[in-house]
């Protein structure tokens, strides 16, 4: 029997978390933020209030099928089209889940809702939170995360702190690198300050190596990487996963899964091509029938070929 998730996705090959299984309980382009680099492109729907937006019980209900289905993963991940602590019910979810299965569950989030009490309290029965810093200064987060008019650079930074004292699991921070903008040696120096004030588990560089939502961000130099990694003593994940990696299911079909993944995280041709076992030359054709039919766009991002949902606000 075909099964169509409507929640979640993957599992996807992760630089950070291995084989992870996707799970989004907000609607696409639901954030606070909308940063110059979002891989889904700008958001569409800004809000700093929490709310359901999907019946919670739902989305358990998915996460026991696939659990059920003995297909194998590494992390159950709280990620969405969007800022996922959004999502009212998360807590619940997370500690429903939690009774499914021991597999651990990660949370991607911007950070930015830490001040929250009751976000911290649902976040508190999660394994791995994965926030992101990419300022200190109130002028540089607006211009690279254009966040909602009542959040401060300053009153995110003290939730993190809280959080970090509250907090038993491991707290992994992305700093997303953009050239010109928080690539410079005065901004990584006060970034580098902040990080040691919240006692990371680990630390990780990215750039964004997907289509940005701005045409304009660039990727820093290859050396500046290496540099700011070194002084901010942190893993380099600025490079593309393997082209190996996406675990395929025989019980839903090949437009739906190539859709449902690009929904949230634009695909390489290349991984598409290593995803089916099918003649590369059928699958470059299903692409563009996709994309005539408006369900698929192809993009050339730093001299790579991406096919993202035909819905993605990136131009």
């Amino acid at each position: 029997m075909k099964v169509n998730y409507k929640y979640l996705f993957g599992p996807v090959p992760s630089r950070r978390l291995g084989q992870s299984l996707g799970v989004s309980p907000i609607p696409p382009k639901t954030c606070n933020y909308s940063c110059v680099y979002c891989q889904i492109g700008r958001t569409t729907h800004f809000t700093n209030i929490r709310q359901d937006f999907f019946p919670k019980e739902e989305i358990l209900e998915e996460i026991r099928s696939y659990i059920e289905s003995s297909i194998n993963f590494d992390y159950i991940t709280f990620v969405g089209e969007g800022e996922p602590t959004l999502c009212k019910s998360l807590g619940w979810i997370i500690r429903s889940t939690k009774e499914l299965t021991d597999k651990p569950i990660a949370v991607i989030t911007n950070g930015a809702l830490l001040y929250d009490l009751e976000t911290r309290n649902d976040l508190l029965a999660a394994d791995v939170i994965l926030p992101t810093l990419d300022a200190t200064t109130q002028e540089l987060f607006k211009k690279i995360n254009r966040p909602i008019k009542e959040l401060t650079i300053d009153k995110i930074i003290q939730g993190m702190q809280d959080f970090r004292s509250e907090f038993q699991g491991q707290i992994w921070m992305e700093v997303m690198l953009v050239k010109g903008l928080n690539d410079t040696s005065d901004t990584i120096s006060k970034i580098n300050a902040v990080l040691d004030k919240l006692g990371c588990d680990r630390v990780y560089v990215n750039v964004p190596i997907r289509p940005p939502a701005e045409n304009w961000v660039k990727i820093p130099d290859k050396n500046r990487v290496l540099e700011i990694c070194n002084e901010l003593n942190a893993y380099n994940i600025a490079h593309y996963e393997s082209i190996q990696g996406f675990q395929i299911r025989d019980d839903e079909d090949m437009e739906s899964q190539i859709l449902k993944i690009t929904t949230r995280h634009p695909l390489r041709e290349s991984q598409i091509l290593a995803m089916f076992d099918l003649p590369s030359q059928d699958i470059i054709q299903l692409l563009h029938d996709m994309s005539k039919k408006g369900k698929l766009k192809r993009v050339i991002h730093n001299k790579q070929i991406f096919w993202l949902n035909a819905n993605s606000k990136i131009k």
